[in-house]
């Protein structure tokens, strides 16, 4: 019963990441569907690289700041004194997770704008298959409780983030190179202009 009340204390902050994925993996993929149709292939991968940078980079800020004041922020989530000391456990282990959420979550809609929306499904159920089968062996069966749920969590996310870096690797429309990872403010602005209203709308 705590450790539900603890995830759900910690949920706002999967909201967070949700938002951050949308902002940059939505606006980036519809930069990159722009450029290709305009045929500047260049442009597109720009779009793709700088979306994928910003995405891992919002998710080591966040992760940094969450872990820095971690405490009173399950305060202010609502964690009473009984759920506390969970909910400390459980994000303070989810946490290292963040870049690794935001990147997947972000990185599929750049996948399924490449037209690869089956890969994309793939990519999010892996990761929450993996989860889903590590949980009752991390929790129970190693007997590691809240920690246990929240290292299983981070292990399916991390499956999934590797998989959607993998197909950045064999794109269908581009190839990226370590050119189209360099940041450009110009890009950034247009990425995450058409991303906001999905971000605020999470």
């Amino acid at each position: 019963m705590l450790g539900n009340a603890a995830t759900n204390v910690a949920f706002p902050l999967s909201t967070l990441c949700v938002a951050s994925a949308l902002l940059f993996g939505v606006g980036g993929a519809a930069t990159f569907s722009l450029k290709l149709g305009a045929k500047k292939e260049d442009e597109a991968a720009t779009a793709v690289g700088n979306a994928s940078v910003l995405l891992v980079a919002v998710g080591v800020v966040l992760s940094v700041v969450v872990l820095l004041f971690l405490r009173p922020l399950m305060r202010a989530f609502g964690a009473t004194d009984e759920v506390l000391s969970y909910a400390l456990t459980y994000t303070g282990i989810t946490a290292y997770g963040f870049p690794f959420l935001i990147f997947t979550t972000g990185g599929t809609a750049l996948v399924r704008a490449d037209g690869s929306p089956r890969y994309s499904m793939v990519c999010t159920l892996a990761g929450a298959v993996l989860n889903t089968v590590l949980d009752p062996i991390f929790i129970f069966g190693l007997g590691m409780g809240m920690a246990g749920a929240a290292v299983a969590t981070v292990i399916g996310q991390v499956v999934s983030a590797v998989m959607v870096a993998a197909y950045m690797f064999r794109f269908k429309s581009i190839r990226l190179q370590k050119k189209h990872f360099v940041l450009h403010w110009q890009d950034t602005l247009k990425i995450a202009s058409l991303g906001t209203s999905h971000c605020f709308n999470q």
